[in-house]
């Protein structure tokens, strides 16, 4: 008796449900995914299954789909009660879309350029030389793709090809002038600085500078180190370059110094002159005042050199 009851409040708990079953919307927006049941259902006593049925439209364009179509894609679901479908006869699809503003395509550009090209030069800034005009785009996330640039790369004024992409499609391609700097701290002297001078004794300043142009690498050291002299002449207000700076040296040309002439066990001291700038450890040139023979030694301190033969 129990069991006939139970079939009983069955059969009329499914005849009420399809006299108001799942409301086919006539308007749907979807994802890149697909078409889903439950984004295109709805009910008030019951949840559309998460039931993929179609693929979505590409951006821009319309997918309709009849209510037959809707409730054979019911019938395929794991609840085979759900297969009543009321209102509109069909659904029009689009997808989800957003707009696409100036800032955000630049905050994408900027990340890209970032990785791909600047690295760790510096902190990449792009300015559009141009009014971007939005676009709608798939409301998802989205990848940007550098498809074209000028040979010498990023420049204080460019241009640049790019597509957006999402995980299923191309949204589009586009062009545009870029404006560029580059910002990072460097060392820069407040005047100018000659050719030997040390560089403790400078007036140094560290600032923020654009350095896009610059090509050659920055200078990086220890203010305090007595040890570092200017290598060139160095204009005031220049950025201070890695060549522009050299190890203060033990020898300087035009010096005399004692060398340490060895032959196997043999060792003969003698003053030479020194013909070029030598840091120990490095093999200079120098000459033996009386021959006037030229010689290759290393520099062992201020006032030694030694000669292997």
């Amino acid at each position: 008796m129990k069991q006939l009851i139970a079939i009983f409040l069955l059969a009329i708990s499914a005849q009420v449900f399809a006299l108001d079953g799942f409301q086919l919307q006539t308007e749907a927006q979807v994802g890149g995914v697909g078409v889903f049941l439950d984004e295109i259902l709805s009910s008030t006593n019951a949840v559309a299954p998460h039931v993929r049925i179609a693929a979505a439209p590409r951006a821009g364009q319309t997918l309709t789909l009849s209510r037959k179509q809707v409730e054979a894609a019911l019938v395929r679901t794991s609840d085979s009660a759900f297969t009543n479908c009321l209102g509109a006869d069909q659904v029009r699809v689009t997808r989800r879309v957003r707009s696409l503003d100036e800032e955000a395509l630049k905050v994408l550009l900027t990340t890209q350029f970032q990785t791909d090209f600047i690295k760790d030069r510096g902190d990449l800034e792009l300015r559009l030389a141009r009014v971007w005009n939005e676009v709608m785009v798939p409301d998802e996330p989205l990848t940007l793709k550098i498809i074209e640039m000028p040979a010498n790369g990023v420049a204080p004024l460019f241009v640049c090809r790019f597509e957006l992409v999402t995980t299923n499609e191309t949204v589009g391609t586009w062009q545009v002038s870029l404006i560029a700097k580059v910002w990072r701290e460097v060392w820069a002297s407040r005047t100018a600085l000659r050719r030997g001078a040390l560089l403790a004794d400078a007036d140094l300043t560290r600032e923020r500078r654009d350095v896009l142009m610059l090509r050659e690498p920055l200078a990086e050291f220890d203010v305090a180190d007595p040890g570092i002299e200017i290598a060139e002449y160095v204009g005031a207000n220049v950025p201070l370059l890695a060549r522009s700076l050299k190890t203060k040296p033990a020898m300087r040309r035009g010096q005399s110094a004692q060398a340490m002439v060895l032959d196997g066990v043999l060792a003969i001291s003698m003053k030479v002159e020194v013909l070029e700038d030598g840091v120990p450890g490095q093999v200079i040139r120098i000459r033996n005042p009386q021959t006037r023979r030229e010689l290759r030694g290393k520099v062992q301190n201020d006032q030694t050199i030694v000669v292997s033969l």
